[in-house]
Formats: structure tokens, sequence, C-alpha cells
């Protein structure tokens, strides 16, 4: 099974943080279709639907739940493992 990247799951957490695929593509500087892909690469690396399209933006599948509230605590473990790897150099 496929990995999903750093940013795919940085761009998930501000998709599900704004509830809007244009509103976070806005605040990550990004397309919207660039997010959209992102989005697309992250549910299939997951095997399941993470978010349903509403009129109103989106919302998060049950699956979708799962990965947000873990997401947060994986971004945060990567960027200290990074810092001690870095440190270890010094």
């Amino acid at each position: 099974p496929m990995l999903p990247s750093h940013s795919d799951l940085t761009y998930f957490v501000a998709v599900a943080q704004t509830g809007n695929l244009s509103h976070a593509a806005t605040r990550l500087g990004l397309a919207q279709p660039s997010l959209t892909l992102a989005m697309q690469r992250l549910e299939h690396a997951c095997g399941a639907p993470l978010l349903v399209r509403t009129r109103g933006g989106v919302k998060l599948t049950k699956a979708g739940e799962r990965v947000y509230a873990e997401a947060h605590a994986l971004i945060h473990r990567w960027e200290d493992l990074k810092s001690q790897a870095q440190a270890s150099m010094a």
C-alpha cells in the first residue's frame, strides 16, 4: 500500500478544518484542482472515501473523521522526528 505524503495529510487537515475545498486551497496557496487531486490520492492511499461533497462544501466521512483525528498527531510526530534527526547531526 502507498503511504500518503506529508503534504497530502497537511492539505487534508486544512480541508477538514475549513469544510471547503476552495477556502482550503486559498489558505494553502494552491489551485483547487491540485487540492482535489491531493484528496483523491489520499483517499486512494487510505482505500476509503474521506470526504463527501455537499452544496455547502465538504463533510468528513467516518473514515475521514478517523484520519483527521490521527493526522494531527502523525504530522506532529514527524516534525519532532525531523528535528531530532537534524539535532543529531550538530
